[in-house]
């Protein structure tokens, strides 16, 4: 189920499955979720270990990672973006911000439905 929120959030930002850094964000909101500490270290603890469940590099995945939040804040659903980051974004969040973002989002979302 978390899978499913996880993805329908993605998408809903304008972000496609057709990226690779689609599914290293979507794995990478999962580890968040479960462990804030990857929040804290995004470097060297939440990319090398996407890195390894993909077997990919860690500067390929922080690349892809980087692209996907592109993609968002120019082509896809920017308003949707500052209305779950409840604050104004006037540039382009970081990676880190990104994940931060979407994981606090999933995690109130989670709250207010139990």
């Amino acid at each position: 189920m978390e899978d499913l929120r996880i993805e329908c959030l993605i998408r809903s930002l304008g972000i496609g499955a057709n990226y690779r850094g689609y599914r290293y964000l979507s794995y990478g909101i999962k580890l968040c979720i479960f462990d804030e500490d990857y929040l804290l270290a995004i470097g060297k603890l939440l990319y090398p270990q996407i890195a390894k469940e993909f077997q990919a590099t860690s500067s390929s995945v922080e690349r892809d990672i980087r692209t996907v939040v592109k993609v968002c804040w120019e082509r896809g659903d920017r308003m949707y973006l500052q209305q779950i980051a409840l604050r104004p974004l006037q540039f382009r969040p970081t990676s880190g911000e990104f994940f931060d973002i979407l994981t606090g989002y999933l995690r109130r979302s989670a709250n207010v439905e139990n």
